[in-house]
C-alpha cells in the first residue's frame, strides 16, 4: 500500500487547479454580465466551456500516450492560464466563447492526467481513502475560491490574474516533488448505444445532470445579480449549493446501497424539483430564503450523478466499466453543453426564476421517467449483486474508473455470476 504522504504534491496540484475552476466559471459570469454580455451570451459561454471539457476527456488519453503526464500537464497549464489572461485583454463575445472553448479543453487534459497519475499510484487498499480526501480537497478549494471574487472584485486585472496564477502554481507541486512519470495509459473507446443498453435510466439521469446543475453553476451568478444580491451574498449563494450537494451525498448513497437504487432517485430528483420550485414561487429575492433553497437544491440535485452512474455499475458486464465511465460523461457534458444556453435564453426573455423553472422541469421529467423504467426493469439488491456506492466528481473518465474499482473491490467470496464478474471488473483500468 502506497503512502498517502507520497501522493500530496498530487493532491495539493489538484485543489490549486480546482480553486482555480471554480473561480473561473462564477467570475466570467459577473464579468461578463457587468461588461454588458445579455444572459444568453454568458450562457453560450457556458456552453463553450462544455463543449471543449467533453472534447478534453475524449482526447486526453491519447495525448498521454503521445507525451507522458508530466509534459501533458504542463503544456495544458501553460494555455489555460494564457487564455485566462486573454480573456482581460480581448473583451469580445466571440473572443471569449473560443477562450471558454480552449479553457474546457486544457482543464479536462488537466484533470484527466492528474487524476491517472493518483490512479497509478494507489492500490485498491489504499484507494476508496484517496478519492475521500480528494472530494474533501475538491470542496474545499471550489468553496474557499469563491470569496477571491469579492476580494480581488470583478472589474480590472486583479481575479483574472489571481486565476492564472493559481493554474501556474498547479504546475509547482507535481513538478519538483517527483521526478517519474506514470505508466501511459491504454487508450478506451465506446460506443454511446451500446452504453445507453446498459442502463438508459443512468445515462438520461446524466444528461438531467448536465442539463440543470451546468445551468446552475453556469447561471447562477447572473441569478444571483438580477435578484440583487452583493458579490459576497453571490459568492456564498453558489458555495451553499455546493455544500449542499456534499451533505447529502453519503447519506443516500448508503440508502442506494441497501435498497433499490432507483427509490433514492425518486427521492433526490423529487427534492430536487421541490427545491427549484421554492426558489422560485417563495424565495425570490430574499437572500436568507435563496440560501436556504439553494442548499437544500444543491443537496438533491449534486448526488444524482454519482447515484446515476451506480445504477449503471450494477448492470455493466466485466470489461466494460471504462467504456461505461467515458459514455456517462459525455452524456452528462452533452447535456452541460446544452443547460446553460438554454437557461440563459430563458432568463434573458421571462426573468430570473426561470433558471429553477428550467431546473424543475428536468428534475420532474426525471422522476417520471425513473417510474416508468420501474415498470419496466426489476431492481437489483444487494442479494442479487448490487455493487457499493461511490461518490463521483464530473471531471474525467479516469475519476470514475478510480471510485468504480475502490466501491467494487471485493467484500466476499463471490456467490454467484454477478457477483464473480463485478470482483473481477474491480482490477480494470
Amino acid at each position: 500500500m502506497i503512502s498517502l504522504r507520497s501522493l500530496l504534491p498530487l493532491l495539493a496540484t489538484a485543489g490549486i487547479l480546482i480553486a482555480g475552476n471554480g473561480l473561473q466559471g462564477t467570475l466570467i459570469a459577473l464579468r461578463g454580465s457587468a461588461e454588458g454580455f445579455s444572459p444568453t451570451v454568458i450562457g453560450l459561454l457556458g456552453a463553450g466551456y462544455y463543449l471543449g471539457f467533453m472534447a478534453g476527456c475524449m482526447r486526453t488519453p491519447r495525448l498521454l500516450k503521445a507525451i507522458g503526464h508530466i509534459r501533458a500537464f504542463a503544456t495544458m497549464a501553460a494555455l489555460a492560464a494564457i487564455a485566462a489572461l486573454t480573456m482581460v485583454l480581448i473583451v469580445d463575445p466571440v473572443a471569449w466563447f473560443v477562450l471558454r472553448i480552449i479553457s474546457g479543453v486544457c482543464i479536462a487534459s488537466l484533470f484527466t492526467t492528474v487524476e491517472s497519475w493518483i490512479n497509478a499510484s494507489v492500490d485498491n487498499r489504499s484507494r476508496g481513502q484517496t478519492l475521500s480526501i480528494y472530494r474533501f480537497v475538491d470542496l474545499f478549494s471550489v468553496t474557499a475560491s469563491q470569496y477571491l471574487i469579492p476580494l480581488f472584485g470583478v472589474q480590472g486585472f486583479a481575479t483574472f490574474a489571481v486565476m492564472a496564477m493559481l493554474i501556474t502554481l498547479s504546475l509547482v507541486p507535481v513538478s519538483l516533488a517527483d521526478r517519474s512519470n506514470p505508466e501511459r495509459p491504454a487508450e478506451f473507446t465506446f460506443s454511446l448505444l451500446a452504453i445507453w443498453r446498459i442502463s438508459p435510466l443512468a445515462c438520461a439521469g446524466c444528461i438531467t445532470v448536465g442539463l440543470a446543475n451546468a445551468a446552475f453553476r453556469a447561471i447562477g451568478p447572473v441569478y444571483g445579480e438580477v435578484i440583487g444580491l452583493s458579490v459576497p451574498e453571490i459568492a456564498t449563494f453558489m458555495s451553499a449549493g455546493i455544500i449542499g450537494g456534499v451533505v447529502l451525498q453519503y447519506p443516500m448513497g448508503m440508502i442506494s446501497d441497501r435498497v433499490d437504487r432507483r427509490f433514492v432517485l425518486l427521492l433526490a430528483t423529487g427534492g430536487a424539483t421541490l427545491a427549484g420550485i421554492f426558489l422560485v414561487a417563495f424565495a425570490r429575492a430574499n437572500p436568507y430564503l435563496n440560501l436556504a433553497g439553494i442548499f437544500f437544491f444543491g443537496a438533491f440535485s449534486m448526488p444524482l450523478y454519482s447515484l446515476s452512474c451506480a445504477h449503471a455499475n450494477d448492470h455493466v458486464r466485466s470489461g466494460d466499466f471504462v467504456q461505461l465511465a467515458a459514455g456517462l460523461l459525455f452524456f452528462w457534458s452533452a447535456g452541460a453543453v446544452a443547460g446553460p444556453l438554454c437557461a440563459s435564453i430563458l432568463i434573458q426573455h421571462f426573468g430570473p426564476g426561470m433558471l429553477f423553472t428550467f431546473t424543475s422541469f428536468f428534475h420532474g421529467g426525471f422522476f417520471v421517467f425513473t417510474l416508468l423504467r420501474m415498470r419496466v426493469r426489476p431492481g437489483i439488491t444487494p442479494e442479487t449483486g448490487k455493487g457499493r456506492f461511490a461518490a463521483l466528481l464530473r471531471t474525467s473518465p479516469v475519476f470514475t474508473r478510480m471510485a468504480t474499482r475502490a466501491a467494487n473491490r471485493p467484500q466476499r467470496q463471490p456467490t454467484a455470476k454477478v457477483d464473480e464478474g463485478r470482483d473481477k471488473s474491480g482490477h480494470i483500468g
